[in-house]
């Protein structure tokens, strides 16, 4: 088994308030050029910080975190966004909750829980992607949807990179549900579509994706398209 890799600072931007209790990191994803990725911070009224998703900052960024509350939880989206989960408990002690069917093969990798188990909290909603063969966690918080891999945000970019991300169908000029990412996770387009609809009837003010720009405001009318797409 490889080594863990250590806490990495690749290019991540600043710390960013996006709602009264919900920050945000943004970098680029190590080894694949043009795309991005998103690391949410979410306050609880306790003081504790859930994390969802995982990206090393430098020293600055993680003072203004401690400034901000208590680094407790991190929710990992799926198997694909772990890369950076081990620097990261050793670093700020947060406990890892992945999806239940992602605990064995993680625990041998860091100290993890199943999201299962995650602590009753009625600010949280946790959602499962049944569809998906990874069985993604989605989170809704603070009237905000954050999601990994299920809906992406992510624009045409330019040269090469940007290029082949087009071609593959990572990116688009609107929310998606990538092509790769059915064709590689997901086993019940039904069951994503009804999550979909379940998720867009909720009343929600942004979307906060892993991966491209955030949405602000018809939150629901993205998610039918995303549905509609799939």
């Amino acid at each position: 088994m490889s080594s863990p890799r250590p806490w990495t600072v690749f290019r991540p931007g600043p710390l960013t308030q996006r709602g009264h209790a919900v920050w945000t990191v943004d970098d680029d994803v190590p080894g694949l050029p043009g795309a991005t990725r998103r690391m949410s911070v979410i306050r609880r009224p306790s003081g504790d910080l859930v994390f969802f998703n995982a990206v090393p900052v430098p020293e600055a960024s993680l003072e203004a975190l401690k400034a901000i509350g208590r680094p407790a939880h991190l929710l990992v989206p799926n198997v694909f966004h772990a890369l950076d989960v081990p620097a990261f408990i050793q670093r700020l002690g947060v406990t890892a909750w992945v999806p239940d069917v992602s605990t064995a093969a993680l625990s041998g990798r860091f100290p993890c829980r199943p999201v299962s188990a995650f602590p009753k909290d009625e600010g949280l909603r946790l959602f499962t992607v049944e569809g998906f063969k990874t069985k993604e966690i989605v989170l809704v918080a603070e009237r905000t949807l954050f999601t990994g891999d299920l809906v992406t945000n992510s624009p045409h970019g330019k040269g090469a990179a940007g290029f082949l991300m087009r071609v593959v169908g990572f990116t688009g000029p609107e929310p998606k549900l990538p092509f790769p990412v059915r064709q590689r996770v997901q086993t019940d387009r039904q069951a994503v579509k009804a999550l979909l609809a379940t998720l867009a009837a909720l009343e929600l003010d942004r979307l906060v994706p892993t991966h491209g720009a955030v949405v602000d405001g018809d939150v629901a009318g993205s998610l039918r398209k995303v549905a509609a797409g799939i």
